[in-house]
């Protein structure tokens, strides 16, 4: 329904968006289907807004996607905070659904504590890493002037890759319960996680003028940096875990 005056203002109008609030000027109807498709999909998810968009993106070409979103070209991407919370809801929800038991696959040692700290602090122990993550990306390439929060952001979009990735191994887990099988498909899930830690630094780095053979070792050694880091952080929460919480 075009309309010469604005519905929310009654401000003359003569383009798209009314001047003066910003509504757009062609509204609809209410009905089933645009119930679903815009107002529900659009206020759980913003998908017409990034969601799928930004998803794409970090598969297809992570660093330079997101290199672009920290210089400004935000539009179409979906905010790094709110998808960072909606993967860790979407991960640990299907995380109930599991057919195997966490002790056989993991060990009873690794699960015992963790465990304990995950059920309540789950989102916390996730978000615990990134800033440690950021500290290695941003000492190991001061020479491209990006400052810390940058990096930041960078790994909160690095770890959303993650929570897809290991997504599809939580699916995995609902579908399969042999163990044997289940153990090599973590197994190629953590190699792909660590190539694609790699390819993501790599990519976003590499308009900086850094020679090729030195962005390769840098992004390397910082790829390995995050997995010990990674390492470091879960061990210690276990341990902490079995002390205090179990």
């Amino acid at each position: 329904m075009e309309n010469s005056k604005c519905l929310n203002c009654n401000s003359e109008i003569e383009n798209n968006f009314c001047s003066i609030c910003g509504q757009k000027t062609t509204t609809h109807r209410f009905s089933l289907k645009h119930f679903v498709v815009h107002d529900f999909i659009h206020g759980v998810f913003h998908l017409d807004k990034g969601f799928l968009f930004t998803i794409k993106e970090l598969f297809t070409r992570p660093g330079h996607s997101i290199r672009e979103y920290i210089q400004g070209k935000r539009v179409q991407y979906f905010n790094y905070f709110t998808l960072f919370l909606i993967l860790l809801g979407i991960n640990h929800f299907v995380q109930n659904y599991s057919s195997v038991n966490n002790v056989e696959l993991y060990g009873k040692e690794i699960v015992s504590g963790y465990m304990t700290l995950a059920e309540n602090y789950y989102k916390v122990l996730k978000f615990i890493s990134i800033p440690f993550w950021a500290c290695v990306v941003y000492l190991f390439f001061r020479k491209s002037k990006q400052n810390y929060l940058e990096m930041l952001i960078l790994c909160m979009y690095m770890m959303c890759g993650m929570l897809i990735i290991y997504l599809v191994f939580e699916i995995f887990l609902i579908i399969c319960n042999d163990l044997s099988v289940l153990k090599a498909i973590k197994r190629i899930i953590d190699f792909f996680t660590v190539v694609y830690f790699f390819w993501f630094i790599y990519q976003y780095f590499s308009v900086f003028y850094y020679k090729k053979y030195s962005l390769i070792v840098r992004s390397l050694v910082c790829t390995i940096l995050i997995i010990l880091l990674q390492w470091f952080v879960l061990n210690t929460i276990n341990n902490i875990g079995k002390m205090y919480f179990h």
